[in-house]
């Protein structure tokens, strides 16, 4: 960790209590020089960052970003958020990932951006991500598991997010499969799962997220503003974006760890207990029309079972999903 990062991580630490300049070149390992160059590196970023003698630094405020160093200040992760490339603007961070991920960058790496010209999701939709308002990340994994199984990463993702939501925003979500969450019915997350593969390994997976943070209702284009929705939106509280994605990260590589050493069964059943789709009358549009019935479980292997009118229970893999009886 950047020395930089270090000293924003102890102030953060000391919640708003004064840090002496020789305790952090003690603990850091570096002169009362350095310390104090770094802190003039950090009140040029926009950190509101006291300084008296004999008392040392406090940390007043922070600025509105989503930069390398507000992300790993005070990160509890062991790789995800461990490497970070933070972009002012991008038109996608999925095609920065990809390009990251096949030139070898490690599992974890984060791809985060303050703002997307050219956000997509599922189908190649068009994700609104305006600038400073959201969360527009990509997170780079490599697990070791076969192609067929990395949509499974999706639900682990979704359940990530909303443990995340709950526990930095006290925000109480839904998830629509396969790759929606939601809040009352509007959607506050889109997540975006693309694979690098050989027919049997997997090199890497790409997980996108788009998050609706402090976006306010009338900032969201006309056809949006009656079924998308942002934190802000349905809490009326700004939130701290990085505080709330190191959160999703911690929760979401706890997650991943479990699932690596257990497989798909715990996932499965966090998922089935926070989903908006289970024991639902839905219409399923596939590739090859629309199935109607009760949304019943998920298969072993992530899939959307769906019991229709006849009683045939048919798992899907892929399709739009309506909810008709949603409020």
């Amino acid at each position: 960790m950047a020395a930089k990062t270090e000293i924003l991580t102890m102030l953060i630490e000391h919640d708003g209590r004064f840090v002496s300049g020789q305790q952090l070149s003690e603990t850091l390992g570096i002169s009362r020089t350095a310390i104090w160059k770094h802190i003039g590196e950090l009140r040029e970023a926009g950190y509101d960052i006291a300084s008296v003698k004999r008392k040392g630094y406090k940390l007043q405020g922070r600025p509105d970003t989503l930069s390398t160093v507000a992300v790993q200040a005070g990160l509890k992760t062991k790789t995800f958020g461990k490497t970070v490339h933070f972009y002012d603007q991008v038109a996608s961070t999925q095609e920065i990932a990809h390009k990251y991920a096949r030139e070898g960058e490690p599992e974890g790496t984060l791809i985060v951006s303050d703002e997307q010209t050219v956000g997509r999701g599922r189908l190649g939709r068009p994700w609104h991500s305006p600038k400073r308002s959201g969360i527009w990340m990509s997170l780079i994994l490599r697990p070791p598991i076969p192609p067929q199984q990395a949509p499974q990463l999706t639900l682990l993702a979704a359940v990530g997010i909303v443990k995340g939501l709950y526990k930095a925003a006290d925000l109480q979500c839904e998830i629509k499969w396969p790759n929606d969450i939601l809040v009352e019915g509007k959607k506050l997350v889109g997540i975006l799962t693309e694979l690098q593969a050989d027919p049997d390994r997997v090199h890497s997976v790409i997980v996108g997220i788009g998050m609706n943070v402090n976006t306010e209702r009338e900032q969201f284009p006309g056809e949006l503003r009656e079924i998308a929705t942002s934190i802000r939106a349905e809490t009326g509280k700004v939130v701290d974006r990085a505080a709330l994605l190191q959160q999703i990260l911690f929760e979401t590589e706890r997650l991943y760890e479990a699932y690596l050493q257990e497989g798909f069964h715990l996932v499965k059943l966090l998922w089935e207990s926070h989903s908006a789709t289970l024991g639902r009358s839905i219409h399923a549009r596939t590739l090859r029309g629309t199935i109607e019935g009760e949304a019943v479980g998920l298969s072993d292997s992530g899939f959307l079972m769906l019991r229709d009118a006849d009683g045939t229970v048919h798992e899907i893999s892929s399709a739009d999903i309506d909810l008709p009886s949603a409020k």
